[in-house]
């Protein structure tokens, strides 16, 4: 399979239009064929590990040449598990009950009719990403089950990669004979540009935009079409005087555990006044001993002139590494207002014994999900149950929290009559 040139394309709609009639077609489509088309994308990324082993080392050694970031490095790096990790994924969805056409309750009815709803797909979507070559075929793989089509553009540091990722899948799709378009792989350098897609409201249903806030910015200002904007980082935790520090040392070593994107990891930790300074000092020499860098707001620099001092910018900025940064607070109140004016407001998290202060946590922290006594560690699939996610979004309006099926998802309402005057 040749991935198609677009280069000569002026902008994108060419290539919104083509995702745009292929979802319309996909959209009719037999569950069972979709299934197959999963299977098959899973076998063809098993049978090109080699390849997209051998075009990762040429990103790899491009993105060093070029000086790029080690943050994204890290998040280009595949490895085996990392490849083996999404072919259990797209097998794992070819399995799942289809989300399409299940019957949904209505929330009331109407005189000699039956009211229900229906699930649909949205349509097209398009992903906007950098590094992460997997995620490209984890959004296919979501998408495909939704019978939604996709349009993948990754970065300039990631495209030998995402290529021959995209041989494969579409190679897949072909052969299972599912429509030609229902998935699109972008080059980062030519063809359309992020503002001639992202603008393509009259033909794509959802943009959703993945990486460093930087990217995710860009892309939300630029849109016209709806846009699902995803948060990474910059999770706060709470620590109560009535929480243990055996707990939050553990909230805070799982959070970072997620590979290879620390989607929910804490990164500020919001401390008791009267928090015990012996405690603070063997957590801090807990973390460091396992690599992190630790700095404080002025008040702790003050009484421990060891610590880096904060940035004012720092605490709305996500780390992205393992750096933390603490901060003191007089009362839980305080640092809910804190955590609501400053954090990510994706996953945000509270240590304490007391279930008054455990509620008030949850109810008022205006966060798509909270943590009590838990740590939120992000898992895009923990192979067991239908939960297998493309990352969380942090957004009030269209969805909110985890991004997964149902996300990908909408419905219609059917009133049906009984043709009685």
């Amino acid at each position: 399979m040749i991935i198609e040139d677009f280069s000569h394309s002026s902008d994108g709609a060419k290539v919104a239009r083509r995702a745009y009639q292929a979802s319309l077609d996909l959209a009719v489509t037999k569950s069972t064929d979709r299934a197959a088309g999963l299977q098959a994308m899973a076998v063809a990324l098993k049978r090109r590990q080699n390849d997209i082993l051998e075009a990762n080392t040429l990103d790899l050694e491009a993105s060093r040449d070029m000086a790029i970031p080690e943050l994204i490095v890290e998040w280009l790096k595949l490895t085996p598990e990392r490849i083996k990790t999404t072919v259990q994924i797209l097998e794992r969805l070819g399995e799942m009950p289809d989300p399409i056409g299940r019957v949904i309750n209505a929330s009331y009815q109407v005189d000699r009719c039956q009211v229900y709803c229906q699930s649909l797909p949205l349509g097209a979507l398009a992903l906007i990403y950098e590094a992460f070559p997997e995620l490209g075929a984890i959004a296919a793989g979501l998408c495909l089950k939704s019978a939604n089509s996709l349009i993948l553009k990754g970065g300039s540091e990631s495209w030998q990669t995402n290529s021959v990722i995209g041989e494969a899948l579409m190679s897949a799709i072909d052969d299972v004979g599912l429509p030609s378009g229902c998935l699109q792989i972008l080059p980062p350098d030519r063809g359309a540009s992020i503002r001639d897609l992202v603008t393509q409201d009259q033909y794509l249903n959802l943009i959703i935009p993945y990486g460093r806030p930087s990217l995710v910015q860009q892309v939300v200002r630029l849109c016209t079409a709806p846009v699902l904007r995803s948060a990474m980082g910059n999770c706060y935790l709470y620590w109560s005087p009535t929480g243990s520090l055996e707990m939050v040392r553990w909230m805070i070593l799982d959070s970072h555990q997620s590979v290879p994107d620390p989607v929910n990891a804490i990164e500020k930790v919001l401390i008791d006044r009267n928090q015990k300074p012996s405690s603070l000092v063997r957590l801090w020499n807990s973390l460091k001993e396992k690599g992190f860098q630790i700095s404080g707001d002025a008040d702790l620099v003050a009484d421990f002139p060891e610590l880096k001092l904060a940035e004012p910018y720092e605490w709305t900025q996500p780390y992205l590494n393992k750096t933390i940064a603490f901060k003191v607070v007089d009362s839980l109140e305080i640092a809910i207002g804190w955590i609501n004016r400053y954090s990510s407001g994706h996953a945000d998290c509270i240590a304490t014994e007391s279930y008054l202060e455990s509620r008030q946590f949850a109810l008022d922290v205006n966060s798509a999900s909270t943590f009590i006594n838990a740590s939120p560690r992000f898992w895009r699939y923990q192979n067991r149950g239908d939960a297998i996610f493309l990352g969380m979004s942090n957004q009030k309006g269209y969805r909110r929290g985890l991004i997964g099926l149902d996300t990908l998802t909408t419905i219609k309402e059917i009133v049906q009559g009984n043709g009685q005057f």
